[in-house]
């Protein structure tokens, strides 16, 4: 099988925000950049993850106004990661079992990269069908 490292989206590739970024700057850049997910700052250190998900049931939902409020405040965290040696399938039992749609990947217990539902998705379509 696929190791989950493979099919990872590396953190050069990470669309990044300051914590103290407003929920509507933070859903603004998710639409430009065509992302559904955005990781959250403190200088150069990831602390947590914003995703549409967390919008909709912790923004919108919950009445909170996008203009004041924080990401910091409606964020997920901590990240939940996988060792990108596992294998897809791994992701994919990992992402079901936690009722989350985006994994860390880590090496050495390191933040390297980042996969969603979405990639599973694109790998799963690109298998040889019978």
């Amino acid at each position: 099988m696929v190791p989950v490292k493979s099919f990872m989206v590396p953190t050069e590739k990470f669309v990044k925000v300051d914590r103290d970024t407003t929920v509507r700057r933070a859903a603004e850049m998710m639409r430009e950049c065509g992302i559904g997910s955005v990781f959250v700052t403190t200088g150069e250190e990831i602390i947590g993850i914003l995703t549409d998900t967390d919008l909709v049931r912790r923004v919108v939902a919950a009445g909170a106004n996008p203009e004041n409020t924080a990401i910091e405040k409606v964020m997920s965290a901590p990240i939940l990661t996988i060792d990108g040696e596992k294998t897809l399938l791994d992701a994919n039992d990992l992402m079901a079992r936690e009722h989350v749609r985006h994994l860390g990947v880590t090496r050495g217990g390191k933040l390297v990269g980042m996969i969603s539902v979405r990639d599973l998705v694109v790998f799963l379509t690109n298998l040889p069908r019978k």
